[in-house]
């Protein structure tokens, strides 16, 4: 049997544009597939259409991960100023919109095209719409029946993603692969996903639409950032973030006022003691959520009608009020999956596996997760670039 190709991508979202552009650009023949019928789906979806495509903070400590070092190398040899300049080469206006987080001004499919001519730069033979079934390996080569044709090359690179969002396509392939191949995968769960909220929690569902900026904690992690009640439980980029660290049957701490200093509330009875803890609440938070709080606090009189150790409590109730969610919405509503392939069997220098020469894995498929706002979509430029270049 001899090869069709030099490498097999299967994926063509982020990782797989960005690994076969290289590996085409490299010298390398290069066949990418993909079931869906265009490329880049999830690009074409994220940031609201705008795509986040990076952001200026990365660094390997805000990715989760078995292996909290893995990402180390990837990350610093493809930075985020390598992809900007890659966008700034192709006249792609963008902004910065918060905390580093880097959009297209225009539209997503800029992105898109612009991986797309990378590809084509390389001669990548770059095909949508291929179904694929049997794959193998012998002799030094992988076959991959697609879409009535084989391919078949000495490298082969799982770039399917994870299965969160469903609707656009996302499944368990990757996985599935890698342990037809003796790889080990991490238990995968969605992540950046709302959670859900039950039983006297439930309660807080009439609030849907109300947001504050919070410090949501799970552990010893926090996030300073947005959070927005929903009518099945909480969501925001605040939760988004904290549901990555959360775990089953662990509560969800919220600080309501983070900026407010100790005991602000006995300064307010001592300034202002014909004021209601409703009203205070209310000058600093939405009036629905402040009202809220209020009654759940107990406190509906004036300050100066209420004991120094009952504002004390309220205080410190305020400050780290638990939730207990029940779930999350699950993979259909989550950014991405976290867990994947076990890195422990991948190289983090080139991200073949340790134990099958000429076998990668890249982007969200690999137990690598990164935080909300340009993270992953970095991972996958980097993790992409690694392994195109390793081809």
């Amino acid at each position: 049997m001899t090869a069709t190709h030099d490498a097999i991508v299967l994926g063509a979202g982020a990782a797989g544009l960005m690994c076969a552009a290289t590996a085409g650009q490299n010298g390398r023949r290069v066949a990418l597939l993909d079931h869906a019928d265009e490329p880049g789906r999830k690009i074409l979806i994220s940031g609201g259409g705008r795509c986040n495509f990076t952001n200026i903070h990365t660094a390997h400590d805000r990715y989760l991960s078995q292996n909290a070092h893995f990402a180390r190398s990837a990350l610093s040899r493809y930075t985020p100023a390598d992809f900007i300049a890659l966008v700034d080469r192709y006249g792609i206006a963008w902004h910065e919109k918060t905390l580093g987080q880097l959009f297209c001004d225009g539209s997503a499919r800029q992105i898109v095209a612009l991986l797309l001519d990378e590809c084509a730069a390389g001669q990548v033979e770059v095909l949508c719409a291929m179904a694929v079934g049997e794959v193998g390996h012998a002799d030094g080569l992988f076959r991959v029946e697609a879409g009535g044709r084989t391919f078949t090359a000495p490298a082969l690179v799982l770039a399917t993603g994870g299965p969160s969002i469903p609707k656009m396509g996302a499944t368990g392939f990757a996985y599935d692969m890698a342990r037809h191949f003796g790889l080990k995968v991490v238990q995968p769960r969605p992540a950046l996903v709302p959670l859900t909220l039950g039983g006297d929690e439930a309660l807080f569902r009439d609030l849907s639409g109300v947001s504050a900026d919070v410090t949501a904690r799970a552990g010893k992690t926090a996030f300073r950032e947005a959070a927005l009640f929903t009518h099945r439980g909480l969501s925001g980029p605040a939760i988004l973030q904290i549901s990555s660290y959360w775990r089953h049957g662990e509560p969800v701490g919220i600080d309501f006022l983070p900026d407010r200093p100790r005991e602000w509330l006995l300064a307010a009875k001592r300034d202002r003691p014909r004021v209601a803890l409703r009203k205070v609440l209310a000058e600093a938070l939405p009036e629905r959520l402040a009202t809220a709080l209020c009654e759940r606090l107990g406190g509906g009189g004036e300050l100066g009608g209420m004991t120094d150790k009952a504002l004390r409590a309220a205080e410190a109730r305020l400050a780290d009020w638990r939730f207990h969610p029940n779930g999350t919405e699950g993979f259909a509503k989550a950014e991405v999956t976290a867990g994947g392939i076990d890195t422990a069997g991948l190289s983090s220098q080139t991200m073949e596996a340790r134990t099958v020469p000429g076998l990668y894995a890249i982007g969200e498929a690999v137990d690598v997760t990164g935080w909300l706002g340009g993270y992953n979509f970095q991972w996958a430029w980097a993790s992409g670039r690694a392994a195109g270049l390793a081809l």
